[in-house]
C-alpha cells in the first residue's frame, strides 16, 4: 500500500434514471454536479447536493456517447451518434446550441483548459477542433484510417492526442495540424486516451485489454498494464498524477499507482461492463457509468491526505513551472510520497492556516474570473450576432442600389 493510506474507495451513492447503458460521465468544477450520456439519447445532470432533482435533456435524435463540463462549469458538451455535438446550459431549462460538421457517430468531446475550444473525434475518420464562443467548426485533422474513438487536448492546448480503430494513438500539434507521432504498440482498436496532468504523458485503453502510458516527449512506452480480462473501455488520471483509475467489459474498475507501476484496488460495483469512468476535478471522488444504466459516485479515500498537502503547498508558494518540474520528477523517481509526508512533519498549525485562507481567496478570485469569461462569451456571441445583421443590412441595401441603378 502506498504510504499515507487512509482506507479503500467507498461507494459514496448511485444515480439511477437513464433507460440504457452509460457512455460518459464528467463532475462540474464545483462538485455540485454530475452529467453522463447514454444510448438512451438522453443527457443527464445529477445534483450531488441530497433530495435535489436531477435534470433530464432531450434534444439528441440518437445516443449521446460523449458529455464534458467546460472548464468554468456554465457549459456541458455533448456528442452524438446523430452525428452532431450540442452545448448545453446545465439548468432547469436546458437550453442547447448545435454544431454540425460531422459526418457520422460523434464519440467524443473535450474542451481545452482555458475553455476557448473544443476538440471531437467520430466515425467520420476525423479529429475537429471548434470555437467555443463563436461556435465556429475552424478546422479536422485527418490521417486515422478507421474510426476516431477519443480526442484530447494537452493541458497546455498546445498538443491534441487521438485514439482510433486504425490500432494508432496519434500526437497532433494544433498550431501546424500536423501528425508530429503515431504510437502503434496496441494489438487492438484504442477506446480511450487521456493526457497526464503534467502533460509529458498519455495513457490509452484498448480493446486487447491493456492500458498503456507514453511519456510524448521521448515517444516511448513507459508503462505498460495487463489488468483486465476484458476490453478496457475508459481511464481517468488522478489530479495528482500518481494514480490512474480504468473501467472495463469484465465489469469491475481498477486503480493503477502509477509510481509503483502496480495495480492498486479492483472495485465490483458494476453488473456488466464498466462502460466510463473519471475522477473530479480535485480528485476526492470518481464516478463511473455501465451497461446496467447505473452511475456510481464512489469516494477516492486512498490518497486524500496526500494531495490534500500536495494542493496546499502548490498554491501557496510554488511557481507554474516550479510544479510542472516537480510532477515530471515524481513520474520518473517514484519517492514524492514519503518526500510529502516528511515535509508534511515540518510544518505548524499557523502556516496550514494561512495557506488554507490563501487557497479560499485563490478560489474566490478563479470564481470571479469564471464569471467573466462567462460575460465576455455572452458579449462575443452578442457582437457576432450584430456583425452578421450588420453585414446583412450592407448586402441588402447593395441589392437595392444595383436594383435601383440597373
Amino acid at each position: 500500500m502506498a504510504a499515507g493510506c487512509l482506507e479503500d474507495p467507498s461507494l459514496e451513492r448511485h444515480f439511477k434514471g437513464h433507460r440504457d447503458a452509460v457512455t460518459s460521465v464528467d463532475f462540474s468544477l464545483n462538485k455540485k454536479q454530475l452529467a453522463s450520456g447514454s444510448m438512451d439519447s438522453c443527457l443527464m445532470i445529477w445534483s450531488m447536493r441530497p433530495q435535489m432533482r436531477a435534470y433530464r435533456f432531450v434534444g439528441h435524435k440518437d445516443a449521446v456517447m460523449c458529455v464534458q463540463f467546460s472548464p468554468s462549469g456554465h457549459l456541458v458538451a455533448s456528442g452524438s451518434r446523430d452525428k452532431t455535438v450540442r452545448l448545453w446550459v446545465p439548468s432547469v431549462k436546458g437550453e442547447s446550441t448545435v454544431f454540425k460538421a460531422h459526418t457520422a457517430t460523434v464519440r467524443s468531446v473535450h474542451f481545452s483548459s482555458d475553455g476557448q475550444s473544443l476538440v471531437t473525434a467520430s466515425d467520420d475518420k476525423t479529429v475537429k477542433v471548434w470555437t467555443v464562443h463563436r461556435q465556429k467548426f475552424l478546422f479536422s485533422l485527418s490521417q486515422h484510417i478507421n474510426w476516431v474513438r477519443c480526442a484530447r487536448f494537452s493541458p497546455d492546448g498546445r498538443l491534441i492526442v487521438s485514439a482510433s480503430d486504425d490500432k494508432t494513438v496519434k500526437l497532433w500539434d494544433k498550431t501546424s495540424r500536423e501528425c508530429i507521432h503515431s504510437f502503434c504498440e496496441h494489438g487492438g482498436f484504442v477506446n480511450h486516451v487521456d493526457f497526464h496532468p503534467s502533460g509529458t504523458c498519455i495513457a490509452a485503453a484498448g480493446t486487447d485489454n491493456t492500458v498503456k502510458v507514453w511519456d510524448v516527449r521521448m515517444n516511448r512506452l513507459l508503462q505498460h498494464y495487463q489488468v483486465h480480462s476484458a476490453v478496457v473501455n475508459s481511464l481517468s488520471f488522478h489530479p495528482s498524477g500518481n494514480y490512474l483509475v480504468t473501467a472495463s467489459n469484465d465489469s469491475t474498475l481498477k486503480i493503477l499507482d502509477l509510481l509503483e507501476g502496480r495495480l492498486l484496488y479492483t472495485l465490483h460495483g458494476h453488473q456488466g461492463p464498466a462502460t466510463c469512468v473519471a475522477f473530479s476535478r480535485a480528485g476526492d471522488l470518481f464516478a463511473s457509468g455501465g451497461s446496467d444504466e447505473q452511475v456510481m459516485v464512489w469516494k477516492t479515500n486512498f490518497d486524500a491526505a496526500d494531495y490534500g498537502e500536495v494542493l496546499k503547498t502548490q498554491k501557496s508558494g510554488t511557481s507554474v513551472d516550479e510544479t510542472h518540474h516537480a510532477v515530471q520528477s515524481e513520474m520518473d523517481c517514484g519517492v514524492h510520497l514519503k518526500k510529502t509526508k516528511t515535509r508534511d512533519s515540518g510544518r505548524n498549525h499557523e502556516q496550514q492556516e494561512e495557506e488554507a485562507s490563501l487557497a479560499n481567496t485563490l478560489e474566490h478570485i478563479m470564481a470571479q474570473l469564471d464569471v467573466l469569461t462567462q460575460t465576455v462569451s455572452i458579449l462575443e456571441q452578442r457582437l457576432t450576432l450584430t456583425e452578421d445583421k450588420l453585414k446583412e443590412c450592407l448586402e441588402n441595401q447593395q441589392k437595392i442600389i444595383q436594383n435601383k441603378t440597373s
